[in-house]
């Protein structure tokens, strides 16, 4: 189960990372290079954290043609069928939530499988879900998503769900709790966006200059 959620997930986060590259002027090459920074990062400093040798899309190179096609088929669909365009927005949203749920679920299970503590656990799960997509937009030169408040609970979902996952964890049947958490995640993140819900967050500067 496990590897077909890590399967899902990389697709799911490599078309959030394509639809993030919409209106960039990004070619086919550079598509693909932020999908797979999108998909494969998180687990990545994941596994790196955690010493966990070789890297996951390493050991098993599968991981990157699912990647790769993924990306090139998104790129050819949203490029050619127009009427995506008014819904790019709501599409990112949706495939960033999912992939940010499915990557928060197999990075804290794999964490906690690796015998780390549960807060261990947690930030490893948040790390996953999050990682790539903040390398993807600092290489489109964004602010990254987990940093925006109108992005509403980023992290905090993920942080949520992975909470969930170690609080749970061995108490109810495994598959109950995959998706307990990606409900979590999920929904959170939904109802956030819906309802514009988001933490406390500095106000900008104001300057007065006085004559």
């Amino acid at each position: 189960m496990q590897y077909f959620l890590e399967h899902l997930a990389t697709c799911v986060s490599a078309i959030s990372g394509v639809l993030a590259a919409r209106g960039k002027s990004v070619d086919l090459f550079g598509v693909v290079v932020l999908a797979l920074v999108t998909s494969l990062g998180g687990g990545t400093v994941r596994d790196t954290i955690l010493d966990l040798r070789p890297v996951f899309w390493v050991a098993d190179s599968i991981y990157v043609v699912t990647a790769t096609l993924c990306a090139m088929v998104t790129f050819f669909v949203a490029r050619y069928w127009t009427g995506l365009t008014p819904l790019a927005d709501w599409a990112l949203q949706l495939a960033d939530a999912a992939s940010l749920a499915l990557f928060t679920l197999v990075g804290t299970e794999k964490a906690m499988g690796a015998g780390v503590p549960p807060l261990v656990g947690m930030a490893m799960g948040v790390i996953t879900g999050t990682a790539g997509g903040m390398i993807r937009d600092t290489l489109l030169g964004e602010i990254p998503m987990v940093f925006r408040r109108q992005i509403y609970l980023y992290a905090t979902a993920s942080l949520a769900g992975a909470g969930v996952f170690v609080a749970l964890n061995g108490l109810v049947d495994s598959n109950l709790l995959r998706f307990l958490v990606l409900l979590t995640v999920f929904g959170l993140r939904l109802a956030a966006i819906w309802w514009k819900i988001h933490l406390p967050a500095f106000e900008p500067s104001v300057n007065i200059h006085q004559g």
